[in-house]
């Protein structure tokens, strides 16, 4: 399969691979090509990048398995040099489920399959169905742009997400590991971790966030205030920011995917776009409509 051929299809998703066999059919009714094997014989993928499965929702998808079965097949490749061995493309979660609801055997679609496509698929379907934490979602766009060279536009186009959405996730990188922590356990969401990406310290501010319950509004006003100094005034003489212009500085930030900080001076002003790689100053240059740096 070509490159530009498996885009396509990762763009539409599971069901290409499947020849539409996404579309649930009934028990009965197994999707031609779907064959049953024994559970045992399936293993987790290690380019699977979901981590963390909710225990709750497992329960609840082996009580509907009990119940109705598996309705969409596993896709699974062979795994070299074990002919009864497959590895799990798409359907870990239900694999999981089938276990709990004590199957022997799962329905599966065998595909040849390639690492590459095997990690893009697991990505991008895992991103549409929204089955990802945040830094899960964030190290798959990653893994994608270093590894396939995808860019933030691609990206956006084949998982159906806002380019900004892309950038302000694939920031959350860059967080401190104590704080990647807390996201992963849940005491901060995606928001939280958001406002907290430009704070002079915010290991300390995502403590304070927890321990206080403060929300998400509340907590970029914690942040702001930490940047001012604690006082809400900038230092030396300059004035705190009006609200018009934090919410352009947001707006700006949202769109371009990187911190945007506006100073007044008089009728006039300055513009600032702090950016951490120089593939990010280039997608600025492209934005603006310049050729990139080559």
């Amino acid at each position: 399969m070509s490159e530009e051929s498996a885009r396509r299809t990762l763009g539409r998703g599971l069901s290409a691979l499947l020849g539409e066999a996404a579309e649930a059919p009934a028990p009965a009714e197994r999707t031609a090509g779907t064959r049953t094997v024994p559970i045992e014989f399936l293993q987790p993928s290690p380019l699977q990048p979901r981590q963390r499965f909710d225990e709750e929702q497992l329960r609840l998808l082996a009580d509907s398995i009990r119940e109705n079965g598996i309705l969409q097949p596993i896709l699974v490749r062979r795994r070299a040099g074990a002919p009864n061995s497959f590895e799990i493309i798409a359907g870990e979660r239900r694999w999981r489920a089938a276990q709990l609801a004590r199957l022997h055997e799962v329905p599966v679609i065998v595909r040849d399959i390639s690492d590459r496509e095997a990690l893009e698929l697991a990505i991008v379907e895992n991103v549409q169905r929204e089955d990802l934490t945040p830094l899960e979602e964030a190290e798959g766009y990653r893994r994608l742009i270093e590894e396939f060279r995808y860019t933030q536009d691609e990206l956006s186009r084949h998982v159906g997400k806002s380019r900004s959405h892309i950038a302000n996730t694939l920031r959350l990188l860059n967080l401190p590991a104590e704080v990647r922590a807390m996201l992963d356990r849940g005491e901060l969401t995606a928001g939280h971790a958001r406002a907290l990406l430009n704070a002079p310290d915010p290991k300390a501010l995502a403590a304070q966030v927890v321990a206080r319950g403060l929300n998400v509004r509340q907590t970029e006003r914690l942040a702001q205030g930490a940047r001012d100094g604690g006082t809400g005034q900038g230092t030396g003489s300059r004035p705190r920011k009006d609200a018009d212009t934090l919410a352009l500085e947001r707006d700006l930030s949202a769109t371009l995917g990187l911190k945007v900080a506006i100073t007044t001076h008089g009728s006039g002003g300055t513009l600032a776009i702090h950016y951490d790689t120089v593939e990010q100053l280039d997608d600025v240059l492209e934005r603006l409509g310049r050729p990139a740096r080559g």
